[in-house]
């Protein structure tokens, strides 16, 4: 197609390129100057291609016209398409040059028009054939392509499987030593008087490092029981007071946004209610408001709120934070993604805890989405469906 118009273009450009020299004389002579008995045959080229040709002054005006193709359009140089009309249009200026001035001087516009009804049925029928042609590949693709990929995954599958299960082993395993770990150094903590000096600062690195390896095990024995249980909540299900599991984390939180300087607010609705497991509710909430208090400075804000809709209630969790950039926000529900890698080791982030948010929220037959920009903070909003609904 594009090699079509290609030449098109090159003809019109040769063709307004052998008018130009003519210009001079149709603005003496007008008309006459381009009858049968011409230098150049311009009537029987028009017929040959479908082809006309108009000349115009320097002020635009047009001064005479060959051809079949009538254009009635303002003068404009350059290339021109039609597409109601199938046209296409070259005009080009034309300069006078003369030993008496010191550069060229603009004398007038030659304009070559061509219609495209042939190229256009070209192109017709190379798409239909195409179209055809691809239809039948992709048939024929698609059934092999099925059954290839259906047995090149069966290996992985198998191995996603295995690595599974060897998370949810794993995890569960760890957990023991972990525990007994942590509950050894809360032992010798109670008693500092027993301590070395020297000693103290190692213990304290051990207590934070066992803590949050715990968290991290715990975290990644959640997710595999979720992906092995496909998004499926388990029979503790019941109607919930949306309010009641916010409003307690709120209490639970405030004292976490003090120390931290900033400023809780709160619009909740107390009669909604949901269906769901109330435990896992509350780790969801959890999940979004510690993320939200983790990446907001001292004397910024976070809201929390409530909107109830016909069969939907939307809580939204809004920070004043560092926000999220545009090309980033695909992956804040990533595992093991982090938006500032530093900041978030030091205050002990994971990676998990929008991951998990975002399980919690798709089992209970809902959705998270995120609206963020960089310096203003950001707005994670959950959609979940009434008890009544």
């Amino acid at each position: 197609m594009h090699s079509l118009y290609q030449q098109l273009d090159s003809r019109l450009l040769t063709l307004a390129q052998s008018a130009a020299p003519s210009l001079t004389a149709v603005k003496i002579q007008g008309d006459e100057h381009l009858d049968e008995r011409a230098e150049i045959p311009w009537q029987e080229l028009f017929r040959r291609n479908q082809q006309s040709l108009t000349w115009f002054d320097l002020n635009g005006r047009e001064l005479a016209t060959r051809g079949a193709i009538q254009v009635s359009l303002p003068v404009r140089t350059g290339i021109l398409t039609l597409k109601r009309q199938q046209i296409r249009t070259f005009t080009i200026p034309v300069y006078l040059q003369s030993s008496d001035l010191p550069i060229p001087t603009l004398e007038g516009y030659i304009r070559a028009s061509e219609s495209t009804k042939e190229i256009e049925e070209v192109i017709a029928k190379l798409r239909w054939g195409l179209g055809l042609g691809g239809i039948v590949a992709l048939g024929l693709s698609g059934i092999g392509g099925v059954w290839l990929v259906q047995k090149s995954l069966l290996p992985t599958q198998q191995s996603f499987e295995q690595l599974k299960q060897f998370t949810a082993d794993a995890s569960h395993e760890l957990r023991s030593p972990l525990t007994a770990v942590k509950t050894s150094i809360e032992v010798i903590l109670k008693h500092p008087e027993r301590i070395h000096p020297k000693d103290s600062k190692k213990l304290f690195a051990i207590a934070s490092a066992t803590n949050q390896m715990t968290h991290l095990v715990e975290d990644l024995l959640f997710l595999a029981r979720t992906d092995a249980a496909v998004m499926v909540l388990n029979n503790d299900k019941a109607p919930i007071y949306l309010y009641k599991v916010l409003q307690d984390l709120l209490a639970l939180l405030d004292s976490q946004a003090q120390q931290r300087g900033i400023t809780f607010q709160s619009d909740l609705l107390p009669d909604v209610m949901v269906i769901g497991d109330a435990a896992r509710l509350t780790r969801l909430f959890s999940n979004l408001l510690e993320n939200a208090l983790q990446y907001t400075s001292s004397g910024g804000t976070v809201t929390l709120s409530m909107k109830q809709g016909s069969k939907h209630v939307v809580v939204s969790v809004q920070d004043t934070g560092i926000g999220i950039a545009p090309e980033r926000i695909r992956l804040v529900f990533q595992r093991f993604w982090r938006a500032d890698r530093a900041r978030s080791h030091r205050a002990g982030g994971l990676g998990l805890g929008l991951a998990i948010a975002q399980a919690i929220a798709q089992q209970h037959n809902g959705e998270i989405t995120v609206n963020s920009r960089v310096g203003e903070g950001s707005c994670f909003r959950v959609r979940l469906p009434l008890a009544n609904g």
